[in-house]
């Protein structure tokens, strides 16, 4: 009863802290995560430390699935929006670098990832490290001159 939803309220609070010390290391932390570095390590970067993070803290993954649950402050909302500056300042050869924002936050942020690891990553799944070097290799493809 009211202890399941004191738990739940102080899990939801760890999440948010979480994920706002996320945003802040992307916003403000040491390259390449953070400001200095062109653009394409950046992408890199933050797609490698966002699929760990997202790994690493189930509550703010699953409450950006669920519309009925409180969810984090940014989260995909975030995501999309370093998307797309990073994009802008990268300047791939599209059209669209809205659609191509909304596409690559689904590739980091969608129910994909996480159902490679509900409720427990099966012996088959790929690794973290697997997903961040395919993450890299999206990126540098997409980025490519």
């Amino acid at each position: 009863g009211k202890l399941i939803g004191v738990e739940q309220r102080a899990e939801d609070s760890r999440a948010g802290a979480d994920e706002l010390a996320f945003q802040g290391d992307v916003m403000y932390g040491p390259p390449p995560l953070g400001p200095g570095v062109a653009p394409v390590p950046r992408l890199t970067a933050y797609g490698r430390a966002r699929i760990a993070f997202l790994l690493d803290h189930f509550a703010i993954a699953r409450a950006t699935l669920d519309r009925n649950e409180p969810v984090t402050p940014g989260g995909a909302d975030f995501t999309r929006t370093h998307i797309w500056m990073l994009l802008g300042q990268a300047r791939p050869d599209v059209a669209d670098l809205d659609g191509l924002a909304i596409q690559l936050t689904a590739a980091l942020e969608g129910p994909i990832l996480l159902a490679l690891w509900m409720p427990e990553p099966p012996v088959t799944a790929p690794s973290v490290g697997s997903l961040a070097d395919s993450w890299q290799t999206l990126i540098e493809r997409v980025c490519r001159p």
